[in-house]
């Protein structure tokens, strides 16, 4: 009966919680709590449930100084651990909580201590965190190979080579492309920081998808050109209208074809096809599919998960090379994203990569 007393207020509160009593042995706990641990309910020591030296610690302390006290509570569920901060406060419990069980002590009429510990779940504000650090840390790092060329550069060319035409020609050369890629860079992450601001905000204009992939395929009919590559178009009508934003678009179809032609070496085919898909794009019902295909050295399968990763790249020294700032995927599946939209990828080493754009008409 007393169990069921305490769980009826441990059931209201909206976070796994367990109360013990003076001698950290387990009165009760939540429904989040035993989905947490299957005996966080049942009648034993705590330090047979939560087998975590942290935890217990802060729970003998707060039975001996009557203080709030906190821990970290580390779980694995699956492949994933999952990071809990731990809250251990001192509750006062009548004596029927401290006694044997089943036994009531009347006589003293004296209350006694106990503890209640609330688990929050705080695994994704740490990742996010981790996010952020790394965000910063890649950032850094592109920013700073180029920067580090230029100056070096520059202290080249204010000394050893200052009447050197010839290698002041080179040097000024590789000077702008370096800077050239710090543009990209920034520009990208402009980019990103414009689409990740809006992205619950679905765009609702007009735009014909038709248009919008023959102006790619105009702008880089020249880069194909130079790398003897091919664009090939293959529409399923003259007309494909799906609700978005136009230059985000642009930007998708853009990324995609320039990275087909950029990856898939000289020679490659690159086919566009957009096809109109009257049911089953995820779970959003009509819309159409856009795909660029190519037939180059395709890419390992242990690398797809990762690849629309912020600055995750499988060659980093080619990629470089190429112009590449890491970001590109990752813009386009935040503009994917906010369209309400769908990616696939599937490539095999040998036979090329298809890259799936869903977009639906509602």
């Amino acid at each position: 009966m007393q169990r069921e007393f305490y769980r009826s207020y441990l059931d209201a509160i909206p976070l796994p919680a367990v109360l013990v009593d003076s001698r950290a042995r387990i009165v009760g706990g939540n429904a989040a709590a035993v989905k947490l641990n299957p005996h966080a309910d049942d009648d034993r020591p705590l330090i047979l449930v939560f087998r975590q030296p942290s935890l217990n610690a802060a729970v003998e302390d707060c039975l001996r100084d009557g203080e709030t006290h906190r821990a970290i509570y580390l779980h694995s569920e699956g492949p994933q651990e999952h990071r809990y901060d731990v809250s251990c406060a001192p509750v006062t419990l009548p004596p029927e909580a401290s006694g044997p069980r089943g036994l009531s002590m009347p006589r003293s009429g004296q209350s006694f201590k106990g503890v209640l510990i609330c688990f929050q779940d705080v695994t994704e504000v740490q990742q996010l965190d981790q996010m952020r650090r790394d965000f910063v840390a890649n950032v850094s790092h592109e920013l700073r190979t180029p920067l580090t060329a230029i100056l070096g550069f520059v202290e080249t060319l204010q000394g050893p080579a200052r009447a050197d035409p010839k290698a002041q020609d080179r040097f000024l050369g590789i000077m702008s492309a370096e800077a050239s890629r710090m543009n990209r860079l920034v520009g990208d992450l402009l980019s990103l920081s414009r689409v990740e601001e809006v992205s619950r905000m679905r765009p609702t204009d007009p735009v014909d998808l038709d248009q919008v992939i023959r102006s790619v395929l105009q702008n880089l009919g020249p880069m194909a050109e130079e790398a003897g590559c091919t664009l090939v178009y293959d529409k399923v009508r003259e007309e494909a209208v799906v609700p978005g934003d136009a230059d985000q678009l642009l930007q998708v179809v853009t990324n995609l074809v320039e990275n087909a032609l950029k990856y898939g070496g000289p020679g490659t085919t690159v086919t566009v096809t957009l096809a109109e898909k009257r049911s089953g794009v995820g779970v959003m019902g009509p819309g159409y599919a856009l795909s660029v295909r190519d037939d180059g050295p395709g890419i390992d399968s242990v690398h797809i998960a990762r690849l629309t990763e912020r600055f995750y790249r499988i060659d980093s020294h080619r990629s470089r090379e190429m112009g590449g700032t890491g970001l590109g995927l990752a813009i386009v599946k935040h503009i994917v994203n906010r369209h309400r939209g769908r990616m696939h990828i599937k490539s095999e080493l040998g036979k090329g990569s298809v890259f799936n754009v869903l977009l639906p008409l509602k």
